[in-house]
């Protein structure tokens, strides 16, 4: 599946971000900070639907590959577009991650774990401020 979005990058100043977020999602995305633990707005949702960057747009997850981690953020075992997402090692907190980062817009997102369901095996734990609930779509919709 292929996501014509990823092939723009977005490019704002610091200044432009802070108007456009909350403060919470600013510090979440753009100051690379995580949400509590059970406390993000999606950490139980369960419905079939969809979910994206908050700003970008670009397909998170099918609901499909969501999944009830238990560790208090959305998990999903793998992304709806691969190149939607890019991913760097983080060696904040005294250990390593890789964290997921928007490829559009550079907007951290979670990490992503090697403790998900198999196969893959991967658990991409975001945090909710960077993430938008869409209606699932319809059979033969395209992404």
């Amino acid at each position: 599946m292929t996501d014509s979005t990823t092939k723009t990058k977005v490019e704002k100043s610091r200044e432009e971000w802070m108007r456009q977020l909350t403060p919470e999602q600013f510090r979440v995305t753009r100051a690379k900070g995580t949400e509590r633990a059970f406390t993000g707005k999606y950490r139980d949702s369960k419905p079939q639907d969809t979910y994206h960057w908050l700003w970008c747009g670009q397909r998170v997850s099918e609901a499909i590959a969501k999944f009830v981690s238990g560790t208090g953020w959305p998990s999903f075992y793998e992304p709806a577009n691969p190149d939607a997402i890019a991913t760097e090692s983080d060696r904040t907190l005294w250990m390593v991650r890789t964290e997921v980062l928007c490829a559009r817009c550079d907007a951290h997102l979670g990490h992503v774990f090697e403790d998900g369901p198999a196969p893959p095996g991967l658990r991409y734990c975001m945090n909710s401020a960077a993430l938008t609930r869409k209606p699932a779509d319809k059979p033969g919709d395209k992404a």
